[in-house]
């Protein structure tokens, strides 16, 4: 569904609920739909509208729709679930899937959920749920098909031709050993083009992708991306057991997640953010980060008020003072969403920091050099002080080669703390461009005109 759509149907839903007309939003939530149109429907709803509208979503919709809605909306639906609802709906989901949304939920719901499963399905939850989420472990679905090297293409038809309807992006056959290790793949590509009596270990692929559990959901992501990859199996990094395989829409969920992530995080949000979340659980997810600005904006008043004697004699420098801080503001953004951008694709490390960093101030400096000389012109004119002027133009310089040094810096250090620099740079950043800024202006001013 087009968004133009979405805010179609979103329309007709609201128009319908408002007039009692519940028969044709029954239409278009069962039946008229896609589950994953319904769940867009569902999360583009204020709570009140959006509770309604799951109410007439028929029960045996509701798993469907589930496995479409983000993280926040689908836990709030399911937290309002006993445990009979949850163990229903819970056959919709991929396994995968499954144990992303069961580590929301409490552990003793998680427990009743997995002992009404069959001993074969429990058993590769269980397995999922001992990898971290953001791990390619985590993303992996243990649903495979897996073959021996010694059988031929016509027994491998026989055997495909039992199973009903084959796993979803099955571009390739596992070929494993007796002992579940990974040997190699084939092609479904090559399969159908191969031989009937060949054998699998004659025709099958023994160059090929393979992920560890263990590694991080960005380099899985990263290495689709390089690889052109539709699938590729997951083997434990140190018993070299096939385990399952990651597919390429996870792949595509792990993108879109970074890249909300990334954005959110830049105003202190979380990437699990919902749009329409309420009041209160907003209110204290923002309230945080708000403190933190209040602190930094503390910090930034406390320099301002070390020079209240040199901003009572001269007021221009009050009305210039935020064109500084904001020239370095901006100049340290655009470094910083460089380099964290860099470190997500891997491509900054020890090697490379200290040409990035000689670059960025390079071009701090000329960018100082540009925007101080306009700004001095502007100023000259403005207040007919030559010597303002002049002071306006340095201290533009001065922030502008620490906005670049930090923007570059900062990211980098907070990677090697453990500390997201999505989420801490900005607030960081902005705290040093204000007080550099306010430094050097004031300063000079104090220096030369006072």
């Amino acid at each position: 569904m087009t968004e133009q759509n979405t805010l179609k149907h979103l329309q007709t839903v609201t128009e319908s609920l408002e007039t009692g007309a519940t028969m044709q939003i029954r239409y278009l939530l069962n039946g008229a739909l896609p589950a994953q149109d319904v769940a867009r429907l569902l999360e583009s709803s204020p709570p009140k509208e959006r509770k309604l509208l799951w109410e007439l979503i028929e029960a045996e919709n509701q798993g469907e729709v589930l496995q479409y809605l983000t993280e926040d909306v689908g836990i709030q639906f399911m937290k309002n679930m006993d445990t009979e609802r949850l163990i229903a709906v819970s056959g919709h989901f991929e396994s995968d899937d499954l144990a992303d949304l069961l580590q929301q939920l409490p552990e003793k719901i998680v427990r009743e959920v997995l002992a009404s499963m069959s001993s074969q399905d429990r058993t590769r939850v269980e397995r999922l749920l001992s990898y971290s989420e953001d791990s390619a472990g985590g993303l992996m679905n243990t649903d495979t098909i897996t073959i021996r090297p010694n059988i031929t293409v016509d027994i491998v038809f026989r055997y495909l031709r039992r199973h009903n309807t084959l796993p979803d992006m099955t571009d390739s056959l596992l070929v494993v050993s007796r002992s579940d290790k990974l040997l190699g793949t084939l092609p479904l590509t090559t399969l159908l083009v191969s031989d009937l009596n060949a054998t699998v270990r004659d025709i099958m692929e023994t160059e090929y992708t393979v992920i560890t559990a263990e590694t991080p959901a960005n380099d899985v992501a990263q290495l689709f991306e390089k690889m052109d990859l539709v699938s590729a199996p997951v083997i434990d990094g140190h018993s070299k057991k096939l385990l399952g395989r990651i597919t390429i829409d996870d792949v595509v969920d792990v993108i879109r997640d970074e890249a909300e992530h990334s954005m959110l995080s830049m105003a202190g949000l979380d990437d699990d953010e919902d749009t329409f979340s309420p009041i209160m659980k907003t209110t204290k997810r923002r309230a945080v980060w708000l403190g933190i600005n209040l602190v930094t904006a503390f910090i930034a008043s406390y320099v301002i008020g070390l020079f209240q004697n040199t901003l009572d004699q001269i007021v221009a420098l009050a009305i210039l003072m935020p064109i500084v801080a904001s020239m370095g503001g901006i100049a340290g953004s655009q470094v910083l969403t460089l380099v964290i951008r860099g470190i997500a694709l891997n491509q900054i490390g020890a090697t490379n920091t200290r040409w990035l960093l000689n670059r960025e101030l390079i071009v701090g400096l000329l960018n100082g050099l540009l925007w101080s000389a306009v700004i001095a012109v502007l100023t000259a004119f403005w207040f007919d002080n030559i010597k303002i002027a002049y002071i306006i133009a340095g201290a533009i310089v001065i922030n502008l080669l620490f906005a670049a040094a930090t923007g570059t810096l900062l990211p980098i250090l907070l990677k090697k703390l453990g500390i997201d620099p999505a989420l801490a740079g900005s607030v960081i950043l902005t705290t040093v461009t204000d007080v550099v800024g306010f430094v050097s202006f004031l300063g000079l001013a104090t220096i030369f005109l006072i």
